[in-house]
């Protein structure tokens, strides 16, 4: 049976209950643009989905040349056919009229275009002048979670091997590094241990910082139809905001901001002290128990209550669900990984499942959850501060195996120290070492911390900016040269999710004007560059994306990556496929660490390991007296202190955050016309007290200060915990009569005014969620209210207090139950 849904009033469509082992069931989702329906669609071209990190499969649908639409792909084990707000309306983007269609250079302080030639050419020349007189170190390369994986090993091979630099990271510097780096130091490798699946078999899950309903809402919807169906499971929530996860949770932990790790300690002090723990487990397949017994043992949660300022009683609660559960499944995201000792707490909720043996088994699993579509691309292929396959840069043999793949010298692949992380890559540039940044795919103009600095940085003279992007973004707006990129829907390649599943996304229509696939702009460079193997063959011998890929399969073959048994014939018109994917495992791996821990013995594994607190490396002699067998790795840390803590004159803690209706810094939501309203602008979340306090409403302007800067929105009253301000880190400039900045000395609206320059030890990502702010009155509300979604952690506390988010007529999103599946076939 079909029905229409207002999919921004009502994000995660209708319901499909169903019990716990039980298959989900399928729900097709369809929009298609007004006037068309699926008689007039001439083809269905197979992709996924580009705007989360959830995998949702997908098919486009063209139309005259033109994609007119989407559908959900029943038959993926991903989504079941479910498509959410971003997946139904974002592909608009495509076609709006601002896409970047030719090269630009900048001329006499102005971006002018020219054709491909010119601008290649004058990247090549100045890339040649800087390795001749300054060296590989003088070129860095900053990426984004949003490229193919063909895309990113090409990037990988022609930086480190090409060019010689260890300078090159993503943006998953800022959402996934800390998932990486946690599954490192606790697995010996990169890799989620679980997958989507267990949440059809889980007693208990436990969201860590995660808010599921807004950051991957198709399997929010997954677990709403559990808990509608037969024996439901019971949810755990951290999170210090009214997520909708919380509103549906057995038990809601609401801690300070930067005390998540003593929290974890507490719940770790409760299970151990109660004895819920496998022992057997411990004993085959684990080191470092007694370590962790030993530093929880006073972390009470009466200590912790103190610090965190969550009750007791309720620590106590959440630790009998978590240490009784049958079957539990944790996952964690950036109110772990943004915040105050992320990788240590990150690192404890994985001890909670050493613990408990809770790995490897329908229901029992960790997903330590990516924040982009193509997180864990980067990672894979060496794009993301790892060399290509889950190498360990310390480990001589690691790199002579892939200078083998490569056919080249060990000594042309920097390893004399870790791959440069992005936060130092701009000190780098700030210092004047670095003297061209190449930009593909991210607007750090808007998402990078402290913006006025980063700001200064992009426009110095000495350093040639290159940006590779589909719009002007304020990023692009700084640069001195900026190239059109084609994208999602207009190319073809291949990219994984957050819990290993690869999808084919195939092109379905030509990009626009003169824009090139990603691909083809570094296969050019490449090949003007004119980078050679030892033997004088091309470097970069592939020529298309298909090509990419059999060379990626090469370099992950008998890694823990390992895709040598995927091709693109076998991802064509199928569900997606989990890695390790190989003779072994033909059809791939649902969860990992089914038969004891696989890749922590000292000579495969990816890391020897960093200090939880001060982020120092282990070496070799360390990891290996420590861990000889190769066992997974409990490792302790102590609780600490945030670097910034409120004060008299700023005595609010301000975390920024996320919201279902948008995606990075909105390059493309803002451009499909029912996301952008459901959240047209900023605003400014406090809690009913603090509001009250200081004689505030909803709808008044008002004006977050931090040490770093300001910036102004309208206020949203909610059921935030007191003491706390919450701002939706994606909006930027572009759209508004500023361009690029604040205008004059006006506060900004971009989040990142406000945050601080600081990052984890350990994983270097940086901490969004630990600045002091101040809060004032500007203006009254006058009638205004704030432009923040009432659907999701953002429901005013009166519902009164705003209009209600709708999509209208044209947010209409067909769900069809039963696939047709001759239809699905096609």
């Amino acid at each position: 049976m079909d029905a229409s849904v207002d999919r921004i009033a009502r994000p995660w469509g209708s319901r499909t209950p169903y019990g716990r082992d039980e298959p989900w069931p399928q729900r097709v989702d369809t929009y298609l643009d007004e006037g068309v329906d699926r008689a007039m669609v001439q083809r269905w071209v197979q992709t996924a989905s580009i705007l989360h990190s959830d995998g949702d499969a997908m098919d486009i649908a063209v139309m005259d040349e033109r994609i007119v639409g989407v559908r959900g792909r029943a038959q993926d084990r991903v989504n079941r056919g479910r498509l959410g707000p971003k997946d139904l309306f974002g592909w608009q983007a495509n076609a709006s009229p601002d896409r970047l269609t030719r090269p630009l250079v900048r001329q006499d302080g102005r971006l002018v275009e020219c054709d491909w030639a010119t601008a290649m050419e004058h990247l090549v020349a100045r890339s040649r002048e800087l390795l001749e007189q300054r060296g590989p170190g003088s070129i860095g390369f900053y990426t984004s979670g949003q490229l193919f994986l063909e895309e990113y090993y090409t990037l990988a091979v022609l930086a480190r091997a090409g060019i010689g630099t260890n300078h090159l990271d993503g943006n998953t510097r800022l959402c996934t590094s800390t998932a990486a780096e946690a599954l490192k130091e606790s697995f010996g490798c990169d890799g989620q241990p679980g997958s989507y699946d267990d949440i059809d078999h889980a007693e208990v899950i436990a969201l860590f910082g995660h808010n599921l309903a807004e950051t991957q809402p198709v399997q929010w919807m997954r677990v709403l139809d559990r808990l509608d169906g037969a024996d439901p499971p019971r949810l755990v929530c951290v999170d210090p905001r009214p997520t909708q996860v919380a509103r549906k949770a057995a038990v809601h932990l609401a801690p300070r901001l930067g005390t998540n790790l003593a929290l974890l300690n507490a719940l770790l002090h409760e299970i151990i002290r109660t004895d819920r723990v496998d022992h057997d487990y411990i004993a085959a397949h684990t080191v470092g128990f007694e370590e962790l017994a030993a530093r929880v043992k006073e972390c009470t949660p009466e200590w912790a209550a103190g610090v965190c300022d969550v009750p007791a009683a309720r620590i106590g609660e959440a630790a009998e669900l978590l240490g009784t559960a049958d079957r539990l499944l944790s996952t964690v995201l950036q109110g772990v990984y943004q915040s105050h000792q992320a990788t240590a707490a990150a690192v404890q909720i994985n001890n909670l499942h050493l613990i408990r043996g809770m790995l490897g088994r329908p229901g029992a699993g960790v997903l330590q959850m990516n924040g982009q579509p193509t997180a864990q691309n980067t990672r894979e292929c060496g794009a993301d501060g790892d060399l290509p396959g889950f190498r360990n840069w310390q480990n001589d043999g690691h790199v002579a195996d892939l200078a083998k793949v490569w056919n080249v010298e060990p000594t042309t692949i920097p390893h004399y120290a870790p791959p440069t992380h992005a936060m130092q890559m701009f000190r780098y540039a700030e210092q004047g070492s670095l003297r061209m940044l190449w930009i593909s795919g991210t607007n750090p103009a808007v998402s990078l911390p402290e913006l006025s600095r980063i700001r200064s940085i992009l426009s110095q003279e000495r350093l040639f900016v290159v940006v590779q992007d589909l719009f002007l973004t304020e990023t692009a707006q700084l640069a001195d040269v900026v190239l059109p990129a084609a994208t999602w829907g207009e190319k073809t390649g291949s990219f994984t999710n957050a819990d290993r599943t690869v999808h084919l996304s195939e092109k379905a229509v030509e990009p626009p004007g003169e824009a090139r696939p990603d691909l083809d702009i570094f296969l050019d460079y490449a090949a003007r560059m004119d980078f050679r193997d030892k033997d004088g063959g091309p470097l970069v011998p592939w020529r298309d994306a298909e090509s990419a890929f059999e060379a990626w399969k090469r370099c992950s073959a008998g890694r823990p990556c390992d895709y040598t048994g995927i091709t693109y014939d076998k991802l064509r018109g199928r569900s997606g496929i989990q890695w390790p994917c190989n003779e072994q495992a033909p059809d791939g791996t649902q969860r990992l660490y089914t038969d004891g821990i696989s890749w922590a013995h000292p000579d495969t594994c990816e890391t020897y390991g960093k200090d939880l607190v001060t982020g120092a490396t282990d070496d070799v002699v360390e990891y290996r007296s420590l861990n000889p067998d190769g066992k997974a790795m409990i490792k302790a840390a102590a609780y600490l202190p945030p670097h910034e803590a409120p004060d008299e004159e700023h005595p609010f803690q301000l975390t920024t955050g996320r919201t279902i209706y948008h995606f990075h810094t909105r390059t493309k939501t803002a451009r499909a016309p029912q996301l952008n309203a459901a959240a047209p602008d900023v605003w400014v979340e406090a809690s009913v007290t603090d509001a009250a306090a200081l004689g505030l409403d909803e709808g008044d302007l008002v004006e977050v200060t931090t040490p770093r800067g300001a910036i102004r929105g309208r206020l949203r009253v909610t059921d935030i915990r007191p003491g706390l301000l919450f701002v939706p880190f994606r909006y930027g400039y572009w759209d508004t009569k500023a361009g690029h900045a604040p205008d004059g000395d006006t506060p900004g609206r971009a989040a990142n005014e406000t945050t601080v320059t600081d990052w984890d030890p350990v994983s270097k990502q940086p901490l969004f969620k630990t600045a002091a702010a101040a809060l004032r009155l500007v203006e009254r509300a006058d009638g205004h209210s704030a432009p923040a979604p009432t659907t999701t952690a953002s429901a005013p506390s009166r519902a009164d207090a705003a209009p209600a988010t709708t999509g209208g007529t044209s947010a209409l999103a067909t769900h069809t139950s039963d696939a047709d599946p001759e239809e699905d076939a096609r």
